[in-house]
């Protein structure tokens, strides 16, 4: 976690929420993924800044642009990885986001995917680094990672991580290029359990080409049948078969 997430909440609705001094206008987005351009709220100059990024963050000290893509920075570690730690001290970010995915391995079949919200519909802020990395032929690439912590009660059955969902409250302390390491550690914590709900989606999701607002629709999820057993009507055994079993 967090492989995919979803904003679409209004450019002015969320202009309004975080205070930033653009006009943007982007469309809504129900299947964020990797690599894609993602909005940042950042602090220049003492005022909000929205901007867009790729998300998989490349440290600005790389050489070659890594292989694999650092969507997540732990809340453990981040403050010594190599890879997040210039980021965390000088480059942290918002990333706003309506919900977030996460998928649950089930007894038998695929993963069920899930959608984690706000229990009152409000959009909220993850927390976020961000770095600018210049090639060796002189272009540039913004990019941002997503910070992550151990899940709270809520979806702890679903998956053990969740990213650092900051109170609005905190914004301000987490973009503060002044806030100390114990300050920004106190932050980064598990959201409270009864501040988010998960509703099982469509698998829909999996695929990254689908982006519509039903994805983020409940539906059901198919559990096993378990066949119940009455004196009455004892079931029925069934012959003896030994051919291979099926593997779906």
């Amino acid at each position: 976690m967090c492989g995919r997430y979803a904003i679409t909440t209004p450019p002015q609705a969320m202009r309004e929420l975080f205070a930033f001094v653009e006009q943007p206008n982007f469309p809504a987005r129900y299947n964020v993924a990797p690599t894609q351009p993602v909005p940042i709220i950042r602090l220049e100059s003492g005022k909000r800044h929205f901007a867009l990024v790729r998300w998989g963050l490349v440290p600005s000290w790389v050489k070659e642009e890594p292989q694999s893509l650092l969507i997540n920075a732990r809340a453990e570690t981040i403050a010594e990885k190599p890879s997040f730690r210039g980021a965390f001290r000088h480059r942290r970010c918002l990333m706003p986001a309506d919900g977030f995915y996460e998928w649950k391995a089930m007894p038998k079949g695929p993963k069920q995917p899930y959608y984690i919200r706000r229990r009152d519909g409000k959009p909220f802020a993850m927390a976020a680094i961000w770095d600018n990395w210049m090639s060796p032929n002189g272009s540039e690439i913004e990019s941002c990672a997503v910070v992550t912590t151990e899940a709270n009660a809520t979806l702890r059955d679903i998956h053990h991580r969740m990213p650092v969902i900051l109170d609005e409250a905190d914004w301000d302390r987490w973009l503060d290029p002044a806030a100390t390491a114990k300050e920004l550690a106190a932050l980064m914590k598990p959201a409270p359990d009864d501040l988010l709900e998960a509703v099982p989606v469509s698998d829909a999701v999996n695929r990254v080409a689908n982006d519509h607002p039903g994805l983020v629709a409940e539906t059901h999820v198919r559990l096993p049948v378990v066949e119940a057993r009455t004196a009455a009507a004892p079931r029925k055994q069934k012959p003896m078969d030994d051919r291979q079993a099926d593997l779906f």
